[in-house]
């Protein structure tokens, strides 16, 4: 007993299963299967299930499908892998043992490989290229959810098409796919030239009239959505180019640049070169102003323009008494005597300018809290 014990010991155990994985080839080329989350079960095995289904052996059901098909099977087996079949087989009449019952509105090739599926979870990938949406149907129907995210992952991964888009569209929202009804309809709306030419489009536009004018009225929907987005990028572009030309002014104002600065300050010909991105700009605009004979707001355009930045800045300025951009005090008494409709015009602006910069803690600007529209 002793030396049998001792042997016992030295015996090695066996080697572990395979962790659970992805789809793995099955026994023929081209197939796959499978595998549970929960559980990794070998290749005989499986093969073994295919070949129950393919022989047919001691089959109790006779499944008939359109055109005079006929598929064999298993009642236990089908009861236990779907629900929906459990209660068909349940109520449906046979002789003896045998019971017959029909999967009726999709290709015969469609129920075959979802019959199969049932015994082994194996499909092969031309068959599933070709049959996804009839199988995507019946494992809605019969509640096989297995099968139903694989169709759905199938289509994700490549098989939904500008061709198909239509159809897969509308069997998503009858299958219950949000998932797949929103890629869908994404490809729908950006292709919709090239969708709307197919025969699937003009099909739905027929039987399924209301469904027909939700996509055009989401078309709409993302049109203006499209167009609003370019509008407030615009928007945001004259905000930023305005904040640099305020930081510019205060910096042309406060320390000179190039050929120009303020008046008890000497210009430095050995000054290194401006960081400011508006500043060339401003300090053109500055120059023209400086000499314009016209200088009267309306009497020239660049004139203009160099009172609107002033009269910005003013109301951008925190401290109006140190600040050395000229007439800030003169616009900031303006201010005073301005009439709601312009104050709340220009209070709207410098706030979009904060915001958009988010330069609420600059020392030289006011903050965005402080605005009240």
């Amino acid at each position: 007993m002793a030396i049998v014990r001792k042997q016992c010991l030295e015996v090695v155990p066996p080697t572990p299963p395979p962790l659970p994985g992805p789809a793995t080839k099955c026994r023929r080329k081209g197939l796959f299967m499978m595998n549970n989350g929960n559980s990794s079960v070998s290749t005989a095995t499986r093969d073994m299930w295919d070949n129950l289904f393919d022989g047919g052996f001691r089959a109790d059901v006779t499944i008939t499908t359109d055109n005079g098909g006929i598929i064999y099977a298993h009642a236990a087996l089908l009861a236990m892998a779907s629900p929906v079949l459990r209660h068909i087989l349940k109520q449906a009449k046979g002789s003896g043992r045998k019971r017959s019952i029909s999967i009726p509105g999709v290709p015969h090739d469609a129920v075959r490989v979802f019959i199969r599926f049932l015994y082994s979870s194996c499909y092969e990938q031309e068959e599933m290229k070709e049959l996804v949406l009839p199988l995507l149907v019946l494992s809605h129907a019969y509640v096989v959810p297995q099968l139903k995210r694989v169709c759905e992952q199938q289509l994700e991964d490549g098989l939904l098409t500008l061709e198909n888009a239509i159809d897969v569209f509308q069997l998503s929202l009858l299958c219950d796919a949000p998932r797949l009804v929103l890629i869908s309809h994404r490809m729908i709306l950006r292709n919709f030239k090239a969708v709307s030419a197919t025969e699937g489009w003009h099909v739905m536009k027929k039987s399924h009239p209301v469904l027909e004018k939700e996509i055009l009225e989401s078309m709409i929907y993302e049109e203006n959505m499209r167009k609003e987005k370019i509008r407030e990028s615009n928007e945001r572009k004259i905000y930023l180019q305005l904040y640099d030309a305020m930081e510019a002014l205060i910096h042309i104002c406060r320390d000179g640049c190039r050929t120009i600065g303020p008046c008890d300050k000497d210009f430095k010909e050995d000054q290194e070169p401006c960081t400011y991105a508006a500043c060339k700009g401003i300090e053109l605009l500055v120059r023209h102003f400086a000499g314009c004979k016209l200088r009267v707001p309306g009497g020239c355009i660049h004139c203009k323009r160099m009172w609107q930045l002033l009269e910005l800045h003013a109301r951008l300025c925190a401290d109006p008494s140190l600040c050395r951009v000229p007439l800030c005090m003169n616009f900031k008494e303006k201010m005073k005597k301005q009439g709601k409709k312009d104050e709340m015009r220009w209070k709207m602006l410098v706030k979009k300018i904060l915001s958009t910069k988010r330069i609420g803690g600059a020392p030289f600007f006011v903050s965005s809290s402080s605005i009240s529209l």
